[in-house]
């Protein structure tokens, strides 16, 4: 293909599938009540990593970044959280596009997108949210924000994680080669 054509193609791709995880968003399985939940929302922008690579996927992840802080019910409580929980959080999905010459790519660079998410995430419940740290949760006792970030947010971060995987497993015999990105030789 012409470097134009592949252009508007990847541009095109990117607006589908940042729509595509932004309504996924919405059909969520469990929500927590400080923000948080699992759905499989992240799995068009791992599949457009694996398709396009890490500078188109960086700006596909910032851009739902961004819908997420506008259009999702943000539970930011200020700039810290508007950067560190939607910006940042969200962007770095876009490391997933640095394994997309590999033959599974997704797959390692799901796992890296979701553990580099969870990172900022936990950064910021320690920092931004630790003072709102309850006495107990899921039934222990809590003394740190280190912990308290840990639980809250790896317990949703893991299952989303899960899921991605899971139907990334699901689609890859069917759509193997889209999901590699062959068919854009």
């Amino acid at each position: 293909m012409k470097q134009s054509k592949l252009t508007l193609r990847c541009l095109t791709e990117g607006a589908i599938f940042v729509a595509l995880a932004q309504v996924l968003s919405y059909l969520k399985l469990f929500e927590l009540p400080q923000g948080g939940s699992i759905t499989v929302a992240m799995l068009p922008i791992f599949i457009y990593c694996a398709r396009w690579g890490f500078g188109p996927g960086l700006l596909a992840s910032f851009v739902y970044g961004v819908l997420q802080l506008l259009l999702d019910g943000a539970y930011a409580w200020g700039w810290q959280s508007m950067l560190g929980d939607y910006i940042v959080a969200f962007t770095v999905l876009g490391f997933a596009g640095l394994f997309h010459k590999q033959r599974a790519g997704f797959f390692t660079g799901t796992v890296v997108g979701s553990l580099a998410r969870f990172l900022v995430h936990y950064l910021v419940g320690v920092w931004v949210w630790g003072e709102y740290m309850p006495e107990s949760f899921f039934g222990m006792t809590m003394t740190t924000p280190w912990f308290y970030s840990f639980l809250y947010n790896g317990s949703y971060m893991l299952i989303d994680m899960v899921l991605c995987l899971l139907v990334g497993w699901l689609l890859w015999k069917p759509m193997g080669k889209y999901l590699r990105g062959e068919d854009l030789a």
